[in-house]
This record gives structure tokens, C-alpha cells and sequence, in this order.
């Protein structure tokens, strides 16, 4: 069941994490490319498990986790939580890495959303960013290295379940920092979220079958698009990209669409979350949320 997307109005009362918490299940990671923001991101990771383990109505496999951390040369500094709302399990990974590449200090974060099972999301946080630092371009054609990344995890998980009697798939929304550029990648509908200057916008666009480009690319595969509850390939996907579903890969691709973005002195931050979150909370709650990094607006989120 999807939920009614509603504008969340900043309380004292209730968190948006809180409120979130309480209706569906849902992971999240704000990436913030400076120093300042991290003594905040660290100081309430203690704070947001606390509400995340007091908002879960059920008892779940894999309960509300949250944590955080620091690039060791202090150029920036990211925050997760995750919560499985009232489900009794969980198939939403995530993934944080800070390594050095040929001389650059490389960042790679993801949310990985799994339907059908946990096995393609899991498979795609072990494997996607090992892949892409493998990948022989990485540094000198990024774009290129994650796109041929994506369709290589892709494939190699495909293999891999030859003898699975179920159909597991997986979105992904991952940022990837290399030096002084940051290229945000995506295929489904966890999406990506900048704000600059006070102002948030999606930085990534939801894979859904009923947009006009991917309905045609689906149908000149020889698919359908048709109405069950949501507009779903086939009758049964709701999202038109993903990572495995191998009954339907004909149709659904895992061509990540990639954006790059300046980073300057207007980025205050990223987010990257599964569709729960979003099912809830507009894009625009950042905005109204004032989330700029000073005790007060971290304060919002209850962090």
C-alpha cells in the first residue's frame, strides 16, 4: 500500500524521522560535504536510534539502526538510519565507503531498496562499489565507470541466481565523490535530494513505468504497461529500472541515469532514501525544515 505523500510542517512535538517511523519502512543517508555539520550529524545518532527503537511497532528481524562518520582528511561527514516501520523484516541496505583511488580520496555511498526479497539488494551493497573502484576508467571517465558498473553488478547477479526459485530485485541511489566532483546515480525510485541555499530539488529521477519515455523504451521491448493498483510492467513492477528481476529484464533495465553536481560553497547537503520515506514526506521538507546545520535545525529532525 502506497501512503498519501503529505507536507510535513516542523514541530517540537514530532520529529519527521519520528512521524516517518511509525508508517513505513524506510532508509535514509544525508551526506554533508564540509566539516561543520558533523559535530551535529554525531552528537544525535544516539538520540534518533532511541526514537527509531521506540517508533517500531513490531518486533523486526533487522530493527532501526542509525550511525555516522567522518572522512579521515575531514572533507565531509554522512549520517544513516534506517527503520523497518511495522514490517516484520527488512530489504533496504546501505552502503558508505571512503577509499584512495590513483592519489584521490573517493567516496561512495547507496541506498539499495530490495523488493521481492532481500538477496538483489544485498548482492548490489557487497558488490556495486567494488566494481566501480575496480573499473579501469573510474577516475578518468567516471560517468562511463558507473554506468558499466551498474550493468555489470547487474549481470553478475543474474548468474547468480540461475537456481533461485524467486524473482529478487533492487533499486539503487548512490553519490559518488571523487576529488572535487560529486556524480549522483540511480535506477528505480529511491531518490537523491540536494539542498542549496535553503532550496531542496531531486537530483534523480523515479523510474516509474507510466512516464511517457519509459513506457515507449518498455513497449518497443515488446512489454506492457498496465494498471494493478499502480501503473506496473507487465502487470507487476512498479518500477521500470532496477537490478535483477530476471523474468522481466528484457524490460526492466538497471541503466543508471547519472547526474554530476558542482560542489561549492551554496551544496549544505545530500540525501539519499528508499521510496518509504518519500511515500511521506515531499521533497520540499527540507526546505521548510531550514536544515542548515546549526544545533536548532538538526533539532527538527531529532537527531
Amino acid at each position: 500500500m502506497r501512503i498519501r505523500p503529505f507536507r510535513y510542517n516542523p514541530s517540537p512535538e514530532i520529529s519527521v524521522i519520528e512521524y516517518a517511523s511509525t508508517l513505513c519502512c524506510f532508509l535514509i543517508l544525508i551526506l554533508v560535504i564540509t566539516t561543520g555539520n558533523f559535530e551535529c550529524l554525531s552528537c544525535n545518532m544516539g538520540y534518533l536510534n532511541s526514537v527509531l527503537q521506540s517508533s517500531s511497532q513490531v518486533h523486526a528481524e533487522y530493527g532501526p539502526v542509525s550511525g555516522g562518520g567522518l572522512s579521515q582528511n575531514g572533507k565531509f561527514s554522512y549520517g544513516y538510519a534506517s527503520s523497518p516501520g511495522k514490517r516484520s523484516s527488512m530489504e533496504d541496505f546501505y552502503e558508505t565507503r571512503i577509499d584512495g583511488v590513483d592519489g584521490e580520496i573517493v567516496g561512495l555511498f547507496g541506498v539499495f531498496d530490495g523488493h521481492g526479497g532481500a538477496r538483489a539488494a544485498e548482492y548490489v551493497k557487497q558488490n556495486l562499489f567494488s566494481n566501480l573502484i575496480r573499473h579501469p576508467k573510474f577516475i578518468s571517465d567516471t560517468k562511463s565507470a558507473i554506468a558499466d558498473a551498474y550493468n555489470h553488478t547487474d549481470s553478475e547477479f543474474l548468474k547468480s541466481e540461475n537456481n533461485q526459485n524467486r524473482d529478487a530485485g533492487s533499486t539503487a541511489s548512490t553519490a559518488i565523490l571523487v576529488g572535487d566532483r560529486l556524480l549522483v546515480a540511480n535506477v528505480g525510485d529511491s531518490r537523491a535530494v540536494i539542498c542549496r541555499g535553503g532550496n531542496a530539488f531531486a537530483v534523480s529521477r523515479d523510474h516509474k513505468p507510466d512516464q511517457s519515455d519509459e513506457r515507449q523504451r518498455i513497449e518497443d521491448a515488446g512489454g506492457f504497461v498496465m494498471w494493478a493498483g499502480t501503473w506496473r510492467v507487465g502487470g507487476v513492477l512498479a518500477v521500470s529500472r532496477a537490478f535483477g528481476d530476471r523474468l522481466l529484464k528484457q524490460y526492466v533495465v538497471a541503466d543508471p541515469e547519472i547526474q554530476e553536481e558542482k560542489i561549492d560553497s551554496s551544496l549544505e547537503f545530500l540525501i539519499l532514501a528508499s521510496d518509504g520515506l518519500w511515500d511521506v514526506v515531499s521533497n520540499e521538507v527540507w526546505e521548510s525544515s531550514h536544515l542548515t546545520g546549526t544545533p536548532e535545525s538538526w533539532r527538527l529532525w531529532q537527531w
